[in-house]
């Protein structure tokens, strides 16, 4: 259990919140700017992928309403978490109504086998292009959360959102504007290939815009070096 330096991981107070990971293991999906494997190669640390079950205990220690995000280091709904670790984690989330629990995954598809998630959690998707957008509005439209999220992180590509916003896709009625809150960010360190950060500025302006007509609320990071009128520090309701 960590105080944690994301930016969006915020108590109800304004205070930044806390990070808890209790599966522990160097994550297979080998996204090519992922920090926690980076941490992993620099540090040695054990890479065999292993549930902690005592992790979860240190929100004992946190005061009442803090937010928690639960597995920042690692994908919690990949196929090498076994179904009875993930059901123990929902299950400490659920008796502890007290907390918010935050989730985010690139595994959209597997939402679904834990709906309803408890009350008191936020599911989200990270995505970084178009096709996976769309893959993460499939998932998370066929689960309950209390609050749905997607982040945008990193940013890295311009594609259209308001398409989804306007019009019905088949027979899906659920679009950026059943969402109830984005995160924007832009890749962080040197990796060759990165999108400049001017462009991507202004591809992160546009979904500013859709979410604005949508009503939804934004946060953008600080990595985006947006100007000072520019910045969203907005949280969903709830």
């Amino acid at each position: 259990m960590n105080r944690t330096k994301i930016e969006w991981v915020r108590n109800s107070d304004g205070s930044q919140g806390y990070t808890i990971n209790p599966v522990k293991g160097y994550c297979p999906m080998a996204c090519p700017y992922c920090y926690a494997r980076r941490m992993y190669d620099r540090f040695k640390w054990d890479k065999t992928i292993r549930f902690d079950m005592t992790a979860m205990d240190g929100c004992y220690l946190l005061p009442s309403h803090s937010k928690i995000f639960v597995g920042s280091t690692i994908e919690l709904f990949g196929d090498w978490v076994q179904p009875w670790w993930m059901q123990y984690i929902l299950d400490c989330c659920a008796n502890w109504q007290h907390y918010t629990f935050i989730f985010l995954t690139k595994q959209p598809q597997n939402l679904q086998k834990w709906s309803p998630f408890p009350q008191n959690c936020y599911i989200g998707v990270s995505v970084t292009n178009y096709s996976q957008f769309h893959h993460a509005l499939d998932g998370l439209q066929g689960i309950s959360a209390r609050v749905k999220f997607i982040s945008f992180e990193p940013l890295q590509e311009l594609f259209s959102v308001t398409r989804v916003v306007t019009t019905k896709r088949f027979d899906i009625c659920f679009g950026l504007q059943d969402l109830d809150w984005l995160i924007i960010g832009a890749e962080t360190g040197n990796r060759k290939g990165k999108p400049p950060l001017s462009q991507v500025q202004n591809w992160a302006r546009e979904i500013i815009k859709v979410a604005d007509e949508a009503g939804i609320p934004c946060f953008t990071k600080d990595n985006l070096k947006l100007p000072a009128n520019e910045v969203r520090r907005e949280f969903p309701n709830g």
